[in-house]
């Protein structure tokens, strides 16, 4: 077996278990901010929760998969393992950069929340916009 397939071997099972290391992080504590800006609607903000851990998953997967191809592919035991180092850095930075993405519109979400425009009563629709002439 050659240093590319090696290689391959390592990154790939290395790349996903840190991936969903870094999702059900995300999911496990982004819950929090999710009821609040829910409302309190776990039903709601466990819904939206899982369904980003799956988008999570599908965009950082789909990347680690094609990046595959790119890179010089190794020869010998030392350019493997600057071949593992490169390709698992870009996946942490990726990783580093989705999770502070998803953190973000975690906040945003829940900043809406509170607002206190945001509360209306149960039952009743928001009021709809005005419009200035």
């Amino acid at each position: 077996m050659n240093y590319t397939v090696q290689a391959y071997l390592i990154y790939l099972p290395v790349a996903v278990a840190m991936t969903i290391w870094v999702a059900r992080t995300l999911h496990h504590n982004g819950r929090v901010f999710l009821v609040q800006a829910f409302r309190g609607n776990e039903a709601m903000a466990d819904s939206v929760n899982h369904l980003l851990v799956v988008g999570f998953y599908l965009i950082n997967i789909g990347f680690i998969t094609m990046a595959l191809r790119y890179g010089d592919k190794p020869v010998d035991l030392q350019g493997m393992i600057e071949f593992l180092s490169t390709k698992l850095g870009v996946v942490l930075l990726v990783l580093g950069a989705m999770h502070f993405f998803n953190l973000f519109n975690f906040d945003k979400m829940r900043r809406k929340g509170l607002r206190p425009e945001a509360t209306v009563a149960a039952g009743t629709p928001p009021p709809l916009p005005t419009l200035h002439r």
